[in-house]
């Protein structure tokens, strides 16, 4: 396994590297304790480290927390030839726990990367622990306005400002720093050119293509908690009512004043209620 630090003093976003299958993989790997995999959502712009640093260091306290760039995104390797869809994430993610000898582990998943948490736990339910699913896309549902937009990104400073918007309840509290970051990561060299090939229009295939059958969804086993904003733009309030409907070991909570960034808006309750989520099991995840 390769496995070794890249050095940089301005860019946080970069942390560890895995080889996956060939994939030079970018990581952050934080604490000590029952491995966490964290996996983030896909709007443009985004890392794992953009998605979840605000999540890393409280939930580091009491777990190992891995947070890997998921294939196409961040700063993981873009291979040319990669023809993105849920079977390519799901197999680089599993790729990605084998490469760090990780048999088992909880997997909490924002958005997009719900989704793919759902398939993680369906095809290998044995890789899972517990399970925690944030605004999830995994279910059918009619494409919003709001992820549309996000699919549809064309960059420009304005355009992202519209997104930090959609995002989040309160713009405000996100400020414009973040879309000139947000958008800088979006325009790095080859990075919109591959997010524009995930999920063209028109964009309802997108949601169909990730969205697992009720039965399937039905038969997870794992302890899951659903959280979601009430006032998400993005990902409807629906998908996890019916996610709790589905899941027989499950569980929502809602925040209100809250948009699609949950972990974001309403970070420390957010981390808090996932610590003690997780606490609760049993610990059988391994390092």
């Amino acid at each position: 396994m390769c496995n070794y630090r890249i050095v940089t003093q301005s860019n946080e976003e970069i942390g560890l590297t895995v080889d996956v299958g060939g994939v030079a993989t970018n990581y952050h790997d934080r604490g000590d304790g029952p491995p966490v995999l964290l996996v983030h959502g896909s709007g443009p712009g985004v890392s794992a480290w953009a998605n979840w640093r605000t999540v890393l260091p409280e939930l580091s306290r009491h777990h190992r927390a891995l947070a890997p760039d998921v294939l196409g995104f961040g700063y993981t390797q873009r291979p040319r030839d990669v023809a993105y869809g849920p079977d390519v994430w799901l197999d680089h993610l599993l790729g990605f726990l084998d490469a760090l000898g990780l048999a088992r582990v909880s997997v909490v998943g924002n958005s997009f990367g719900g989704a793919l948490a759902l398939r993680l736990a369906a095809k290998a339910p044995e890789r899972v622990d517990r399970l925690v699913l944030m605004g999830s896309v995994g279910v059918p549902f009619e494409i919003t306005p709001g992820l549309d937009a996000v699919w549809g990104f064309q960059p420009s400073l304005e355009a992202m400002r519209d997104l930090m918007a959609v995002f989040t309840h309160d713009a405000a509290s996100v400020g414009d720093d973040l879309a000139r970051l947000r958008l800088a990561a979006a325009t790095r060299p080859g990075v919109h050119e591959a997010y524009a090939t995930m999920f063209p229009a028109p964009r309802q295939r997108g949601v169909d293509g990730l969205a697992l059958p009720d039965e399937v969804i039905a038969g997870i086993p794992h302890e899951t908690l659903v959280v979601h904003g009430r006032d998400d733009r993005v990902i409807p309030l629906a998908t996890s009512l019916r996610l709790l409907e589905l899941i027989d070991r499950s569980q929502l909570h809602v925040f209100a004043r809250c948009g699609h960034w949950v972990q974001i808006e309403q970070g420390p309750r957010f981390t808090r209620l996932v610590g003690d989520f997780l606490r609760e099991g049993s610990g059988a995840a391994t390092r």
